[in-house]
């Protein structure tokens, strides 16, 4: 398959969308060892709320924590490999910035992810000793 037979238009249909989706979820798991991490930090959660038995609105909290990561660090990756392509990966401080900045953003999320698990999952936790 050559560079002709790349796609460089629009998706033609809904599947075709969801096809490059998926592929791009796979690719970021692959790629990113941050995804990785996060991916792998959001299965504990999932099975730690199950464990304890949280409650319909502590689930939607969680729930919330982990797509905010997920989509934190998709959006960081995309600005990355941007910013990479645009510099040909040579040093320029605006680029600096913006990598700079799409990492704050995953760092707040992540920020907020503790917070979140800390007030749902800490209670519950010290009621068990």
């Amino acid at each position: 398959m050559g560079l002709k037979d790349k796609q460089t238009t629009k998706n033609h249909n809904l599947g075709q969308s969801m096809r490059h989706a998926f592929a791009g979820l796979i690719a970021v798991a692959h790629l990113e060892r941050n995804m990785r991490w996060h991916l792998l930090a959001s299965i504990l959660v999932l099975v730690g709320g199950w464990w304890l038995q949280v409650d319909r609105s502590e689930w939607l909290w969680l729930i919330l924590a982990i797509f905010l990561v997920i989509q934190s660090e998709l959006a960081n990756t995309v600005v990355e490999n941007v910013v990479d392509l645009l510099t040909d990966q040579h040093y320029a401080l605006a680029a600096k910035y913006a990598k700079d900045m799409a990492a704050a953003a995953v760092l707040v999320a992540a920020i907020f992810a503790i917070v979140v698990g800390l007030i749902i999952f800490l209670p519950k936790l010290l009621w068990l000793i």
